[in-house]
């Protein structure tokens, strides 16, 4: 089984920038991947998805625009780069497959303050 290493996370003020990384322990390459947050109080949430290649990339309504997702297949790695973030990106963040095929990593938490 795959496991998931989310870092990246930390105390940032509105409109600054954050990379998120996540590092899988197996083989991705052919896995469409992505990244999912949880706030507080509220259930999971899809953020973004990429494609296996990285060719095409989706992300919830809210963060178009100011989110990018991409990934290193020869590093087996995904990343989450974040700017102007706003308070209600606050919570923790996840990786997984588009269909959160593999065990939950423990997040990573991003706190962003007014």
């Amino acid at each position: 089984q795959v496991q998931l290493v989310e870092s990246g996370g930390g105390l940032v003020q509105a409109g600054g920038s954050l990379r998120l990384s996540c590092a899988a322990s197996g083989n991705i390459v052919i896995t469409a991947m992505a990244w999912y947050r949880q706030a507080p109080g509220k259930q999971r949430e899809l953020v973004a998805t990429i494609t296996s290649g990285g060719g095409s990339t989706n992300y919830v309504d809210s963060v178009k625009g100011r989110f990018t997702i991409s990934r290193d297949n020869a590093k087996n790695t995904v990343f989450l780069q974040m700017n102007s973030l706003k308070p209600e990106d606050t919570g923790v963040y996840y990786c997984n497959t588009r269909m959160g095929l593999f065990s939950w990593g423990r997040g990573v938490q991003v706190t962003v303050t007014s």
